[in-house]
């Protein structure tokens, strides 16, 4: 008995799912080709010695030896990068079925009665293969079949056994039972593989809905900031010259709200910048050079001067201060985790970091009721917001994407003591710099 690959066709979906799915099915036909051989070795040693049945068994051994080789070299292949072609897989099935040819030629051709295992092979073809293979796959099978019945080794019957009808219905039970139980194994690990490959297919045009959402946020996003940029321009230079007038000066309280104004129109422009960062369109001055500990203790510090909190505390657990960039996408993408957790919890949060190796992890915890169950299950999607707001909850699905970018993974739950945790994961090389020589 000779076993094929479950696995789909790669010329029909050469995408890394796929691929994926071939990959963990060639595993699964090298597992079962030696529970094959094994089996081909109990049923040789049945029929030899307990039905008393002689058989050829040298070269039997020769044929197991030449099935043990061709599984062998599937090993190998299993180790070469290379996707694996409809073409090779035919040739793969076509091998399975001359070495089943070979066995039952040497135990009764045609009378055999585990010639219906060549329907195994060609319901494998039609699953896997392509269209001209699968009916290739069909002449195949059937030339073996015609080749058996034309000319095979006849078994040696002892003259006190049972004869050769009875051991006939005997092995067409054993033939079609295991049939049955092979296709139901092969069936459901195809679909099982299928649907894994349709889950990752789903999640990647998931992802590309996403990144085309981005993709217009930035353009909605450079579109705003143009508009913004005059007016805001025009009032600094406004204000700048009430700040210069001699009449105005002259009264302390209206120069503390001039002042006040340049503050606030200051902020209006860290804002149109801070929205261009999270659309993707960041400006090339906003990255600079620093250190680790520096950048991270300067965006909390920054961010608690920024909304006063009640009680916000970070402690520093880094067990290095490696030189990196300073990218303003990651720091808008913590200020935003900070906006969230303070808007959960006025009167306190915390903000923790730590290195371990190669891999920073930043956490957020608040003190506020938590995330919904509908939220935690829909976190990354835009518009996911319990605040009500009109287009709110962009904000996680910006830092999603951010951190995503970075090659980093964000996990958002809620605490046992009450209260939403954030946790920020990213490769330290995502940020860091190499030394000047």
């Amino acid at each position: 008995m000779a076993f094929a690959p479950d696995r789909p066709a790669p010329s029909l979906d050469p995408s890394p799912a796929a691929a994926g799915a071939i990959r963990r099915n060639l595993t699964l036909l090298v597992q079962l080709r030696w529970i094959a051989v094994a089996g081909q070795v109990t049923t040789i040693a049945v029929v030899e010695w307990g039905l008393r049945v002689r058989l050829p068994l040298r070269d039997l051994a020769v044929v197991l030896a030449v099935f043990v080789a061709g599984n062998i070299v599937s090993l190998v292949r299993l180790r070469r990068p290379e996707p694996v072609t409809n073409r090779e897989l035919f040739f793969t099935l076509s091998f399975d079925a001359m070495i089943l040819t070979a066995l039952l030629y040497l135990s009764g051709g045609a009378t055999n009665p585990f010639t219906s295992l060549y329907l195994l092979q060609v319901i494998l073809g039609a699953v896997l293969l392509d269209a001209w293979s699968s009916w290739s796959m069909v002449g195949v099978a059937s030339l073996c079949m015609l080749g058996l019945s034309w000319r095979h080794r006849p078994l040696g019957l002892p003259s006190d056994g049972p004869g050769l009808f009875d051991l006939y219905l005997r092995g067409a039970f054993i033939g079609l039972t295991l049939d049955a139980v092979l296709l139901a194994i092969f069936i459901s690990r195809i679909s099982a593989n299928l649907r894994r490959r349709d889950e990752r297919l789903a999640a990647l045009r998931q992802r590309a809905a996403e990144e085309d959402h981005i993709v217009r946020m930035g353009l909605l996003a450079s579109g705003a900031a143009h508009e913004l940029g005059t007016p805001l321009a025009t009032l600094d230079v406004i204000l700048g010259d009430w700040r210069r007038m001699k009449k105005l000066n002259q009264d302390p309280e209206i120069v503390a709200e001039i002042e006040e104004m340049q503050s606030e129109v200051a902020r209006c422009k860290a804002i149109v910048t801070g929205v261009l960062v999270s659309a993707g369109e960041a400006r090339p001055e906003a990255a600079g050079v620093s250190t680790l500990k520096r950048y991270l203790a300067d965006l909390f510090e920054d961010w608690r001067a920024r909304r006063a909190p009640q009680h916000a505390v970070y402690e520093d657990g880094l067990a290095a201060d490696p030189r990196i960039v300073a990218d303003s996408a990651f720091k808008q993408a913590l200020n935003n985790l900070l906006d969230n957790a303070f808007e959960a919890s006025p009167e306190g949060l915390w903000m923790r970091a730590r290195l371990d190796d190669d891999l920073l992890t930043v956490s957020i915890q608040d003190a506020g009721p938590g995330f919904t169950p509908e939220t935690l299950a829909e976190v990354g999607k835009p518009y996911n917001s319990t605040k009500g707001r009109l287009g709110g909850g962009l904000g996680l699905f910006l830092v999603v994407n951010v951190v995503r970018k970075l090659g980093g993974r964000l996990d958002v739950r809620n605490r046992r003591g009450g209260g939403a945790e954030a946790v920020v994961q990213l490769p330290l090389s995502a940020l860091t710099i190499e030394a000047a020589p």
